[in-house]
């Protein structure tokens, strides 16, 4: 059985007025499931709110309490460079943690081989103690160290193909040597991190501006499939960015649907060779929300195996 899971709560996070990342991505998605006749054919599930004690097994402690102290009564304001706070934001980022350690629980107890996970904010720039690029707390992040800690999970591994590099999940995996990153993004651009890796749980996939299908297919079928195979893992985590399309207006690659369509597939052969086919895919990146819908429908499509 297949789990989607998102909130309502996750759509009142407001980072205000013409912002792309908006809570109108997440119905655009909901609504093309619909309208394309899939969003029957899974189960669907409304996440909970991650404790502190849960958020804290990646997040230093005072990351929460300064989001919290800065949330407005009315309003939204700036309370650091691209964060974003409303009145709901800090509840909204809570579930969206949620849904991706409800989604772990649901696949390692059997309850689902693959859950998607349909949330913002998203996660994957927030570091151990800071909230940056559109991100509050990192859901993939704090999802793989709950599989780690409450599972006891050896090999988990977070799979990133948003146009902009995953620097907080890198942290976490600094951290954290029973997880592993696999990462391909834009380059230079935000957040203009080390475009190579020095540490052994982690590939870098670097692609310059422009980059089309060729290049992406290019650096995963001989880099990071590759070192995800070799790397076992239990469990697959996907950060799931579709900002990488050619139509979106934060980066340059030229990716199409059909791209994200491949790299799913691949996936699903790895973790079907190494993790009983479990896997957890978490949205991230994507603004243009033509491309958005449709790329993301795609790819829950073929997450999900729906052939028809």
């Amino acid at each position: 059985m297949n789990l989607y899971i998102t909130s309502e709560k996750c759509i009142l996070h407001d980072n205000g007025v013409y912002h792309p990342e908006m809570g109108e991505r997440l119905k655009r998605i909901q609504d093309y499931l619909i309208s394309s006749q899939l969003y029957d054919w899974f189960l669907h599930a409304d996440s909970r709110a991650a404790s502190n004690d849960e958020i804290t097994l990646f997040h230093h402690p005072e990351l929460i309490k300064f989001l919290e102290k800065n949330s407005p009564e009315q309003g939204v304001v700036e309370v650091a460079e691209d964060i974003h706070l409303c009145e709901d934001s800090v509840n909204a980022a809570r579930h969206a943690v949620g849904a991706v350690l409800d989604a772990v629980d649901a696949v390692q107890l059997g309850r689902a081989q693959r859950a998607f996970c349909n949330v913002r904010p998203p996660g994957h720039h927030a570091e151990y103690n800071e909230a940056k690029g559109f991100c509050l707390f990192n859901n993939v992040a704090v999802g793989a160290a709950y599989a780690i800690q409450k599972y006891g999970l050896q090999r988990v591994a977070i799979i990133d193909f948003d146009v902009h590099h995953g620097n907080g999940t890198e942290d976490f995996v600094r951290r954290e040597p029973r997880a592993f990153l696999a990462s391909s993004f834009e380059y230079p651009l935000y957040p203009f991190s080390e475009p190579e890796s020095d540490i052994n749980n982690m590939v870098k996939m670097p692609l310059k501006k422009y980059a089309k299908s060729e290049e992406f297919k290019q650096a995963w079928s001989q880099i990071g499939l590759p070192a995800i195979d070799a790397f076992a893992p239990e469990l697959i985590i996907i950060s799931a960015g579709f900002d990488a399309h050619a139509l979106d207006p934060l980066g340059n690659l030229q990716l199409h649907e059909k791209d994200f369509v491949w790299i799913t597939q691949e996936l699903i052969k790895l973790a079907n060779k190494h993790c009983q086919g479990k896997m957890i895919s978490v949205l991230e990146g994507g603004y243009d929300l033509g491309a958005l819908r449709v790329s993301a429908t795609d790819h829950i499509k073929t997450f999900f195996e729906l052939n028809f």
